[in-house]
């Protein structure tokens, strides 16, 4: 494990977790579709915003401290759904979630993650989150639900962006599939990886574990495989948030508006909050920047539903631009990924400490003491983005 007091930001985790992770896996997670157009620009436009620092400002006495979706956190900041989380570090859903845990903040459990919600429940005492991709076999996903509200998850996250799947290069490129195919190339990689290989060698848990023996006819990876393929429902529509609301009877977040025509939709579903999100740059090459969909999305739903945002967020510098912009929150997907391949669950709390740290600071010089009173007057040139 690396010396965390020598890790002073998220890039230092990145390039630990580059050496450290198979690049199948590490590929997965650090890519987008096509031409990796909008994963750049996810980073870039943040980067652009700049803040208008204030002085002699009695600064002495600041939070962090907000609330989303009517918890109390210790910062506007949860942990996003990463599918393949368990390939990235063994158990590594059950590690962020005890991360987040012990720094009071959400954590969210993909559908498609390596442990199991019933593993994460196990493990954890604080309710997390937990997002739902909404596949053909509804008979599958209402029990999906179930188990969900059985864990005690605090909120569903439905994702509306994966109706189809984006092309990303490098997954194919590095035979990524249910299950990995053993090319030489990836034989030979594995080989450079060898405290990764024994810590998979050490879990039960490397295949999905919310959906292998829980839906009709998948037992095992092979059988996942073609299951994954057919299940990605291109019909779904807004009505759907219907019955998948009535059946959850809990909080509900959409994920993936970009859009503020969808924003309103969110409303009038019925949704307590929705996340602007292009998926990571993952899905949609050639859509803008979460952060210049965000001020419109914003402006478009006022204080109807709660406004949230991930994509491209690698420091507390990101969180105050987002929450400048209109963000009453942000979610962290490969920010805490990396420092969770690099270090585990010591890794992720030490990520998100200095998250923490960098967003104070900015905070203080921008002359605000509480993160509520940010606005976007932080902000020298709030339409830097390129705002919608």
């Amino acid at each position: 494990m690396p010396a965390l007091n020598k890790i002073t930001c998220i890039e230092d985790f990145q390039r630990i977790a580059r050496r450290r992770v198979p690049r199948m896996f590490y590929d997965y997670m650090d890519s987008g579709s096509w031409t990796e157009s909008t994963y750049r620009a996810n980073e870039a436009d943040l980067r652009a915003l700049k803040f208008r620092q204030r002085v002699a400002v009695d600064i002495a006495q600041r939070s962090l401290r907000s609330r989303m979706l009517g918890e109390d956190v210790a910062m506007p900041v949860a942990l996003a759904p990463t599918g393949l989380t368990g390939m990235q570090r063994a158990d590594g859903e059950i590690l962020a979630a005890r991360a987040a845990e012990r720094f009071g903040v959400p954590f969210t459990l993909s559908t498609m993650s390596i442990c199991s919600i019933e593993d994460v429940a196990a493990h954890t005492s604080r309710p997390f989150w937990f997002q739902l991709y909404v596949m053909r076999d509804r008979d599958f996903i209402g029990r999906l639900i179930d188990r969900a509200r059985t864990a005690r998850c605090s909120a569903l996250v439905v994702t509306l962006d994966l109706q189809v799947m984006g092309q990303r290069h490098k997954d194919i490129k590095n035979g990524l599939s249910t299950p990995p195919r053993p090319t030489l190339g990836n034989l030979i990689n594995l080989g450079t990886k060898p405290q990764w290989c024994l810590d998979m060698l050490r879990t039960q848990r490397r295949s999905f574990g919310n959906i292998v023996g829980h839906a009709r006819g998948v037992a095992d990876m092979r059988s996942l495989a073609s299951w994954t393929v057919e299940q990605f429902d291109p019909t779904l529509n807004w009505n759907d948030l219907a019955w998948i609301k009535e059946r959850w009877g809990g909080k509900l977040i959409v994920k993936g508006v970009m859009d503020p025509q969808d924003a309103r939709h969110a409303v009038d579903a019925g949704a307590d909050a929705l996340i602007v999100s292009n998926h990571g740059g993952r899905q949609l090459d050639g859509a803008p920047s979460s952060i210049a969909a965000l001020p419109a999305i914003a402006q478009a739903v006022g204080d109807r539903i709660e406004v949230l945002m991930d994509g491209g967020i690698r420091s507390g510098q990101d969180i105050l631009r987002a929450v400048a912009l209109g963000a009453r929150g942000v979610l962290i997907g490969r920010a805490f990924l990396y420092a969770l391949a690099a270090a585990g669950e010591a890794g992720v709390v030490r990520a998100l400490e200095l998250m923490a740290n960098e967003l104070d600071v900015t905070m203080a010089f921008c002359g605000r003491t509480r993160i509520q009173d940010v606005d976007r007057s932080v902000l020298v040139n709030p339409a830097a983005a390129g705002a919608l």
